[in-house]
């Protein structure tokens, strides 16, 4: 019966330093990685710029046909 719980011990600490040893490549990994501010930064402004360029364009015909939808259901009562 001994044996068995030194077995159990042995094997719970091995699975211990296994999981110990992954954490801390993990973690490792992640202070090593320190991004792409500048990339994302560019990304958002890119398209803040395109969605800005393209609603300033489509505004009007969106609007008209907005009220024409609009006056239609008015019909429809």
């Amino acid at each position: 019966m001994k044996s068995i719980t030194q077995q159990v011990i042995l094997t719970e600490l091995r699975f211990r330093n296994a999981l110990i040893k992954k954490h801390d490549l993990f973690f490792s990994h992640l202070k090593n990685d320190r991004g792409d501010v500048p990339g994302w930064v560019l990304v958002v402004l890119m398209t803040t710029g395109l969605v800005t360029a393209i609603w300033t364009i489509a505004a009007p015909r969106l609007t008209a046909i907005l009220k024409d939808s609009l006056d239609s259901m008015n019909g429809i009562r």
